[in-house]
């Protein structure tokens, strides 16, 4: 997948959702779904759905077999799905999953949903997030006598579920599982005939509830990443799953119970700067109105004499708009993106990667040249993909070119669902901001304080994680510093 926006190594995880109807086929509306939730991941897609009891499979077995049709590859969804596959796909509940890899390599057997049988029936699960104790708990598993088929966070969490269910009842098997993996996890979950979502005790990666109707008028539920998916179906957003708190959807009823509270949460800071749409709402905030205050607070901090102010396709936009609103400094487009430069395009070892910028974003020359511009982003990682697009500018005749960046500083990596470079990797690790323009051939560059993106986002600083722009970490992490956060069970 190329990305030539300032995020060119962050990958933005995974997208999930879940739907329960009353009556009618899941697979379609998780289709849509899953639309609405791509640029979450377009590495894979998968859809899972509950079809009913495999009588057959059950005589021969001498063991429930509920059966769960799968059908994932790799790509976008519309190159995963086509009316045939979805209407092979009966099931009034599903899950679905669309994938860009944290742990595991990109290919078909490490695509979710995963399914793993177990001695009650079935198990299909789609996760996002990153487990930080992954290896410890699969040679568990493995001693055991699991077999593993892919080298995903998501198998081990499957696995382990599967044996707590042997010995408990579902609630009580989630409640072991939950005290066993470290990290972040948003999960969706068919047993069976039963759909659950479950969503970390530090709250980390976002989920949320929604109300959908079948086609017959009937209420189902919704459980997705990100409220517009639940918008794509014409549903209403209920509310955020709250950290610890698992959401049980079985015969139409819809249960919530809280196993675990924490004192405080740790909600991902880059959901709000970069990785959900913008029309999405995370724990009660618009995240259009979130990064338009970082665009304003951007001006106030870091404001600079200028004629205009572009963003970076597509992520530095609502930022712009918010700067160039504060700062009272037109907003004109400096580049064009070409959105037609998806993930099959191929380019030769030989060509320059300066052709390949050019091929995703083209200068609009007459609107740039002789300019003082201050160019908008929402963050820089590694800083190779920016310094091109100074330069391009620049040769396109631009006068100045003043990076402003609605985040702090990356200078550490994230194990919590990001995959981010190694510190030697990341341009603001080992650089102060003078060398960073220097290297950009910038003429200027100046990011958000740690302040004013705390303020902009609206949440406690005891409440979000901030590891990769701070070194402190909500988890424990071999060789990093954690801020702990006590877990507490909660009886139900």
């Amino acid at each position: 997948m190329i990305n030539y926006g300032g995020m060119l190594s962050k990958k933005e995880g995974c997208g999930i959702v879940g739907i329960a109807l009353a009556h009618g086929n899941a697979a379609f509306p998780i289709f849509y779904a899953l639309y609405a939730l791509q640029h979450r991941g377009q590495e894979s897609a998968g859809i899972a759905v509950s079809r009913g009891a495999n009588e057959e499979k059950e005589k021969e077995i001498n063991m429930p077999m509920w059966d769960i049709p799968l059908i994932k590859g790799m790509g976008f969804v519309y190159e995963v799905f086509d009316n045939q596959r979805l209407e092979s796909l009966k099931g009034n509940m599903g899950i679905g999953h669309v994938r860009y890899s944290t742990t595991g390599a990109s290919e078909v057997e490490n695509a979710e949903p995963l399914l793993v049988n177990y001695k009650h029936g079935n198990i299909a699960i789609a996760h996002n997030g990153n487990l930080v104790n992954t290896a410890e708990l699969r040679k568990e598993l493995e001693r055991d006598g699991r077999v593993f088929h892919s080298d995903t966070d998501t198998e081990v969490i499957a696995h382990l579920l599967a044996k707590e269910l042997v010995r408990h009842d579902p609630i009580e098997a989630i409640k072991e599982l939950m005290k066993r993996v470290v990290g972040s996890y948003s999960l969706v979950i068919l047993l069976n005939n039963t759909l659950v979502a479950i969503r970390d005790p530090l709250g980390i990666k976002p989920l949320c509830l929604g109300e959908i109707r079948d086609e017959n008028g009937k209420r189902g539920y919704i459980i997705a990443s990100e409220s517009p998916a639940i918008d794509m179906l014409g549903g209403e957003l209920i509310r955020d799953v709250k950290p610890g708190e698992i959401l049980v959807v079985k015969e139409d009823e819809l249960e919530s119970h809280q196993l675990y509270r924490v004192k405080n949460t740790a909600h991902c800071v880059f959901e709000y700067i970069y990785f959900a749409r913008a029309d999405s709402v995370l724990d009660g905030r618009l995240v259009y109105d979130v990064r338009m205050k970082i665009g304003e607070r951007l001006a106030e901090e870091c404001g600079v004499e200028a004629d205009m102010v572009s963003p970076v396709p597509d992520s530095g936009i609502t930022f712009a708009i918010g700067y160039a609103k504060r700062a009272k400094i037109d907003y004109m487009e400096g580049f064009i993106k070409n959105r037609y430069v998806g993930r099959t395009f191929i380019m030769p070892e030989k060509a320059s990667r300066d052709t390949a910028v050019r091929l995703k974003l083209n200068v609009v020359r007459a609107n740039v040249e002789g300019k003082r511009i201050v160019l908008v982003d929402d963050s820089i990682v590694r800083g190779t993909t920016s310094r091109r697009i100074v330069d391009y500018l620049k040769k396109k005749g631009a006068k100045e070119v003043h990076m402003r960046i609605g985040s702090p500083p990356i200078i550490a990596p994230c194990y919590l669902g990001i995959n981010t470079p190694t510190r030697d990797e990341l341009l603001a690790s080992k650089r102060n901001p003078d060398e960073i323009c220097e290297f950009l051939n910038a003429d200027s560059i100046e990011y958000l304080s740690m302040k004013g993106l705390i303020d902009s986002v609206g949440i406690d600083e005891s409440n979000l994680c901030l590891g990769c722009l701070t070194e402190r970490y909500p988890v424990e992490i071999p060789g990093e510093v954690c801020i702990a956060r006590q877990l507490k069970l909660t009886q139900f």
